[in-house]
């Protein structure tokens, strides 16, 4: 079991590493043929940052685990409040007072309960409600495009442009197609990986895949939220993270849940339906009201976060066990 423990690491090291290399030469190879920075930010760089959990995501559904697929994204959304918004508060205050923060906090909450309205509607999830996930990711990333379009501001989308403006390169066309294959091929292999790897480690412990998504996959699928927002608050850019952390909870929701969908059903496992998911609208919730106070997220509120995320670990362990 070490060696399948080894592994699962492994795959999700390639995720993360394969994921920044496909956003970066796609988005440079983008920006090499005229693509305008909003484009490639609302595109490629949109994404790209949720391909981690939308290979785990396919790969899961395509080999008849779809319940990894839903645990990934609920505990991924759960880490993300929790741990990657806990962790940088405790270094430097938050503020939520950035235009356009309440408005994705509210959108964020309004797709997990979309989720939960979903899930007791019909479970496993099928093809069409995984069509109106995927519709609603479009409709959010046209307005999104009109917003910019008009001159609004939005701390999602200013981020996403910054990123696709980043990812600049003088290489050649050959050269970052050939690294976007790459990249490509790279997800793949991990995202195979881990799936692989998380099935005969919760064969061996006698546990569901569902609490090897919610930890260890969730987690790790996280961590470039977690080291960007941490780096961000190091460099006194505390105001990235709370965007960051809401669009990848949107992403994650709409666009991993809606796409892996499309590719077959997806089972949320009874344990989820009873406890995690109502963790996640309650994460979701305590974000909008932190948000509408327009108060800074301070350090006690980030230690409260660290905790509760601790217990909720600790309550999922012991219930799997």
């Amino acid at each position: 079991m070490l060696i399948s423990i080894l592994m699962l690491l492994l795959g999700i090291s390639l995720l993360i590493y394969f994921g920044n290399k496909m956003v970066e030469s796609a988005a440079s190879l983008a920006r090499n043929l005229g693509v305008s920075g909003l484009i490639i930010g609302l595109t490629i760089v949109a994404f790209g940052t949720s391909a981690p959990e939308l290979v785990v995501g396919i790969r899961s559904v395509t080999t008849g685990v779809g319940e990894l697929a839903s645990a990934n994204v609920i505990g991924s959304n759960i880490a993300n409040v929790l741990l990657a918004l806990g962790i940088p508060s405790i270094i430097m205050a938050i503020p939520t007072n950035t235009i356009g923060v309440a408005r994705n906090a509210s959108i964020a909450l309004f797709a997990s309960l979309l989720l939960t309205f979903m899930v007791f509607v019909n479970n496993p999830l099928l093809f069409w409600q995984s069509f109106i996930f995927c519709m609603g990711i479009i409709l959010y990333l046209i307005w999104m495009y009109k917003l910019s379009s008009s001159g609004g501001e939005d701390p999602i989308l200013s981020e996403l442009i910054n990123e696709a403006q980043t990812n600049s390169s003088s290489n050649s066309k050959t050269y970052l197609v050939i690294t976007l294959l790459i990249g490509i091929v790279g997800l793949l292999l991990g995202g195979h990986i881990i799936v692989k790897n998380a099935v005969l480690i919760a064969t061996a412990l006698d546990i569901s895949e569902t609490l090897i998504g919610l930890t260890i996959v969730a987690i790790g699928t996280s961590l470039p939220e977690i080291a960007t927002v941490i780096i961000a608050s190091y460099r006194g850019q505390s105001q990235v993270a709370l965007g960051g952390i809401i669009g990848s909870n949107i992403f994650n929701l709409l666009a991993v849940l809606g796409i892996s969908g499309l590719t077959g059903p997806i089972d949320v496992n009874f344990s989820i339906i009873s406890f995690d998911i109502w963790i996640m609208l309650l994460t979701a919730l305590i974000l909008v009201l932190l948000v509408l106070r327009r108060k800074p997220i301070g350090r006690k509120t980030g230690i409260l976060f660290l905790l509760g995320y601790v217990v909720y670990l600790l309550v999922i362990i012991n219930r799997g066990m």
